[in-house]
This record gives structure tokens, sequence and C-alpha cells, in this order.
């Protein structure tokens, strides 16, 4: 179909033939249609050459793309893709081509996004929605982010996601296998991340673990921590207040009901789920605890963060000795 300002639609075209065929001449043509003669010229040359085929809408792609991406190497990028479910730039990175090649090539084969997906099997399970925007502090430190993702513990042999749903190992169900609280800190300017596996999320372990998690990012180059921003929880409010005058900081508090205003640690949450707790099936809890350190370690150092450009939090911070 015509765009709404073109000049000609199929019948145009064709009165411009019927035109020519009476004895008009081009420039006469192009004239009277108030288009230039050289459309003139191009739609009388297809009508002799395909006949009223010749004059109807087709696609501006052309016949050849010479330049486009070997089929061999889409392959690879939609096998990356499902085999390791990561994004863009990290494929970008392991086969050796433009960020932006990938992300055409994973649209071109319909491949659904990352956040919409199951982290275990990649099968499309929700929708979610983004924000535009988005802040970052000035330097290391200004702000960090706080909050505790609860998570099932594994029992012995494995759990359901080893055995599917209906052959799982028995349990009590009255008591369950109970839960790993998986508190985390993240620094706003870097995206440096702590985090630990601790019992529960009370008042004097979310307390400790900021006291620690000081410690990690003073011997990562982060001096001082100015504002340390949470949610609304008991914990977190009372609790905090004597760890944070010990820092000299700031307790900072998100709007009630509004977990995006911590997103930077809530999207840590998430990858945290994604990239560690459920990205492989783990024999027993113990053997997922012990992945948590390593996996940080790649976090902080190795992997690529698309609001760095591509480099890990590691390369924002000051060297230590």
């Amino acid at each position: 179909m015509s765009h709404r300002n073109a000049r000609t639609t199929f019948h145009g075209r064709l009165l411009m033939v019927r035109r020519y065929q009476a004895g008009w001449p081009k420039t006469h043509i192009a004239t009277a249609m108030g288009v230039s003669r050289k459309c003139v010229h191009t739609w009388i040359s297809r009508f002799e050459s395909e006949g009223e085929a010749g004059l109807i809408d087709r696609s501006s792609r052309p016949h050849t793309t010479p330049t486009r991406t070997p089929r061999s190497v889409e392959n690879q990028i939609v096998a990356w893709r499902r085999r390791h479910r990561c994004g863009p730039d990290e494929i970008a990175a392991k086969l050796g081509v433009c960020a932006r090649t990938v992300s055409r090539v994973l649209n071109r084969r319909q491949m659904p996004y990352l956040r919409d997906c199951d982290p275990m099997t990649g099968q499309v399970i929700r929708a979610s929605k983004a924000t535009a925007v988005r802040y970052e502090r000035a330097r290391p430190g200004e702000l960090v982010h706080m909050d505790v993702k609860k998570l099932g513990r594994i029992p012995d042999g494995g759990g359901w996601r080893a055995h599917g749903r209906g052959h799982a190992p028995n349990r009590d169900r009255k008591s369950g296998n109970g839960f790993d609280y998986v508190h985390s800190l993240v620094d706003d300017h870097s995206r440096l991340a702590y985090s630990e596996i601790l019992p529960d999320e009370k008042g004097a372990t979310c307390a400790g673990f900021l006291q620690r998690a000081a410690l990690h990012f003073r011997a990562h180059g982060i001096t001082t921590i100015e504002a340390v921003m949470t949610d609304n929880a008991w914990a977190y409010r009372y609790s905090l207040r004597d760890v944070c005058a010990e820092l000299g900081a700031r307790q900072v508090f998100i709007k009630p009901h509004c977990p995006w205003q911590n997103g930077k640690v809530e999207r840590l949450n998430r990858t945290l789920q994604t990239e560690w707790a459920y990205k492989r099936v783990f024999a027993s809890n113990a053997h997922r605890a012990a992945a948590l350190a390593p996996w940080l370690k790649y976090y902080n150092t190795e992997r690529r963060h698309s609001a760095l450009g591509g480099l890990p939090p590691i390369s924002r911070l000051t060297p230590t000795s």
C-alpha cells in the first residue's frame, strides 16, 4: 500500500501508461500528474517489462544483501543465546561481532527477551515493564543500596528442579526445607556488589551484614559510605541506626510499596537468581551456597555490565594495594 504522501497509486501509474500510449510526451504527463519526468519514465519502463503487475507496490528491500551476517554466524548467535541465556553484549564479546548485530539477529529470529524467560528452561513465562528514568551517583560510596532476597533451601539430593515437580524427594510438608536469606549491598556508581547467605533477616543480622559489607567495600577502594538506601522494613528502619552512625552515613528510605526506587539492588537480586541460584541444578543447598563467592568475584571483576559500557564494576574503582 502506498504511503499517505505518495503522489501516485496503482491507478495513477496506470493513467500515466494510458496517456503515454495515447501519444502524450513524458514531459507533459509529468506536468499533468505533478511528478518528475524520471518517475513517469520509471513506471512506463516497468509496465513495458512486466505489464500491469509491475505497477503494483512492492518491497524496497534489495534483491541481494552482500553485507548481511552469514547464516552460520546467525546460528551461532542463536545457539549461544539458548545455551547460555545471556544478552547481546556478552554474546558479541564471545563471538567477535557487533552487539547491535546480535540484537538484530535475535529480533529477526524472534528470540524472546531474557526478562520474559524462565532462567532455567528459557521458556517464555511473563512480560515485564522497564522504566526510562535512570540515575547514577557521581562517585563510589555516595550511595549504596541494600536489600534481602529469600530463597528456598535445596534438600540433599536435589529438589524439584533436579527431579521434576512430581518426583522430588519426600520432605516434611509442614515445616518444609526453610529459606536462605541473601543479603546484598550494591554501590550505586560502580555497581560493586557484596552478598552473604544468612539464616534470617532480623535487625541484628542486617546490622552485622552492613558492617561486614562496609569492610569489603573499603578493601576495594570505597573508603567512605555517605548514604544507605533501603526499603521500610523494621529491621532496616530501626536496627541500622548505630551502624550508619559509625560509618558516617545517612539512611535513605524508598517510598512504601515502590521497590523500583531501590532498583539497582533489586536488579542484582534478579541477576543472582538467573546467573547463580537457578543457573544450574544443585545437588544440595551447601553446593549452591559454595558457588556464591566465586560468582560474586566473577560479577565484580569480569562480568560485562551494560550500564558501565560493557565493563565490570571493578573498572570504576581505584586499584588497591
